[in-house]
């Protein structure tokens, strides 16, 4: 008989974990040798493991998910990890993909599919489930945020004018305007409510 999958789960909520031990046990092939509830935790088992595959949650209390992930593969460059997660944010998806991650799922659309996709990742497969990759497509149509220019809209989420972003910044005001102007453009937006409306909804920032 074949050695099992041998899987880590990372999710910070207890029972989701639980449930995803239960799912990846159920099945013969496969098992849950570590779990974790945070972006350290994932880091520091799988150093200590190094399981075949990992389920990743982005929304983790110290790290992020994408801080894991990137912490993981600088580790172990071969690393297989299938991100798990309820940000539907094309940036979001971006982001795991560009840090290294195999797939990326989302939970609300997860079903009875989990175990093919660990065999597939298993194997070496990096396919996109059609509305992942067409989010990615859609990405790839618009202008993207400059690393100053998400700082900013995380500023404009805090609830800053101009002068307090460029102060915080160590930026000009006219810095500050010219940026959000340039912000509005590749948003398609025209105020700040707009703004932060589509950056959430995109997941280039996040209010939690």
């Amino acid at each position: 008989m074949t050695r099992p999958i041998t899987v880590l789960c990372v999710d910070d909520h207890r029972i989701v974990r639980e449930g995803l031990r239960m799912i990846i046990n159920a099945e013969p092939d496969m098992t849950v040798i570590e779990t974790a509830a945070t972006g350290r935790e994932a880091v520091e088992r799988y150093r200590r493991s190094s399981p075949d595959i990992t389920l990743m949650d982005l929304r983790l209390p110290d790290i992020t998910g994408v801080e894991a992930i990137l912490a993981i593969r600088r580790f172990d460059a071969e690393a297989r990890i299938i991100v798990l997660t309820m940000y539907t944010g094309d940036e979001d998806i971006h982001r795991a993909i560009d840090a290294g991650a195999s797939t990326y799922l989302l939970k609300d659309t997860l079903a009875d599919d989990l175990p093919r996709i660990v065999r597939d990742v298993h194997t070496g497969r990096r396919t996109l489930p059609p509305d992942v990759q067409a989010k990615l497509e859609e990405r790839a149509a618009h202008p993207t945020l400059t690393t100053r220019e998400i700082e900013v809209m995380e500023l404009v989420a805090a609830g800053r004018r101009d002068k307090e972003i460029a102060l915080a910044l160590s930026i000009s005001n006219q810095t500050a305007r010219v940026h959000m102007k340039n912000i509005f453009a590749k948003l398609g937006v025209s105020d700040r409510t707009e703004a932060m409306s589509v950056a959430i909804r995109r997941g280039i920032i996040h209010l939690d």
